[in-house]
C-alpha cells in the first residue's frame, strides 16, 4: 500500500504473516505519514527491504519458514533501518535473542497500533536530534576507540566496527558524558525519547550487544562500565 512518494519521505515495510494484523498496522503507519509495504513471509520481507530501503521495519517473530531472528539478522547484512519485533509469545528469551541481532525495540500482541506508531516516530526523530553535531567537528576517543559523531561511525584499533543505529546512539550518549553515571531511564530518555514506555531491561540487552562488539568483558569492562546500583558510564578504554 504506497502511498505518494512526493508527500512523504518515511518507509516503513511490515512483515507479519496474518494479513489483516499487517493491513491494521500498515493503515496507522499510513495515516502517519509513511510510505508502508506489506510481506506476509520473510523472504518477500527481505526482498522488499532490498526495493524499499525502509527506515523502519515492523518484525513479527513468529513468521512461518524463515522466522523474524533469521530475517532480522539477513537484513542487517545490508539495512540500517530500525527493526520493532513483534512477539506473540511474552518471552523473555525470545526478545533477548531478536534483540541480539539486531531489533531496536519490541511489542508483544495485544499491542495498541498507536503505541507502535508512536515508537516509529520516535525512532524518527533521533537521528535528526543527533545531526547538530554535525555543524562541529565531533570525535570522541577513548583509548583505542573513536567514535565520529557527525559521520555516525565507530573505529577501534583503526578497524571500523558495525552498529546498528540504536547502537551507535547508546555508545554516544555515554561517550557524549564520561563522567556521568546514567540510570536506564536517563539513556532511555537519551535515545528512545522521554515517552517511550516499555521494559527499561531493553538499555541492558543493547549494551550486552555493544560490550559484545567492542570485545569489552562485562566482568573487566574497559568502554562501559556497570554503575552498581544505578546503570552505565562511559570507561576511558586502554
Amino acid at each position: 500500500m504506497p502511498a505518494d512518494s512526493s508527500v512523504t519521505s518515511m518507509r516503513a515495510l511490515v512483515v507479519e504473516d496474518e494479513e489483516h494484523i499487517a493491513s491494521l498496522i500498515g493503515s496507522y503507519l499510513e495515516r502517519a505519514g509513511f510510505e508502508v509495504r506489506l510481506a506476509h513471509d520473510g523472504a518477500t520481507g527481505l526482498a522488499e527491504a532490498r526495493h524499499l530501503d525502509p527506515d523502519v521495519v515492523v518484525l513479527d517473530l513468529g513468521l512461518p519458514g524463515m522466522d523474524g531472528i533469521e530475517v532480522c539478522r539477513r537484513l542487517r547484512t545490508f539495512s540500517d533501518a530500525y527493526v520493532v519485533m513483534v512477539t506473540a509469545r511474552d518471552d523473555e528469551v525470545d526478545t533477548l535473542v531478536g534483540l541480539s541481532v539486531g531489533a531496536d525495540d519490541y511489542l508483544t500482541k495485544p499491542f495498541s497500533p498507536r503505541e507502535l506508531v508512536a515508537r516509529a516516530q520516535a525512532m524518527m526523530r533521533r537521528p535528526r536530534r543527533l545531526d547538530a553535531a554535525a555543524d562541529r567537528d565531533q570525535h570522541l576517543e577513548f583509548g583505542a576507540l573513536v567514535i565520529d559523531v557527525p559521520g555516525r561511525e565507530v573505529w577501534q584499533h583503526d578497524e571500523p566496527i558495525h552498529l546498528t543505529r540504536t547502537e551507535f546512539d547508546v555508545l554516544t550518549a555515554l561517550a557524549e558524558h564520561p563522567k556521568l553515571a546514567f540510570s536506564r531511564r536517563q539513556l532511555i530518555d537519551a535515545v528512545w525519547g522521554a515517552d517511550w514506555v516499555g521494559d527499561e531491561h531493553l538499555v541492558d540487552v543493547h549494551v550486552g550487544h555493544l560490550r559484545r562488539k567492542l570485545g569489552d568483558d562485562a566482568a573487566d569492562p574497559v568502554y562501559i562500565r556497570t554503575v552498581r546500583g544505578i546503570g552505565y558510564r562511559m570507561g576511558t578504554g586502554r
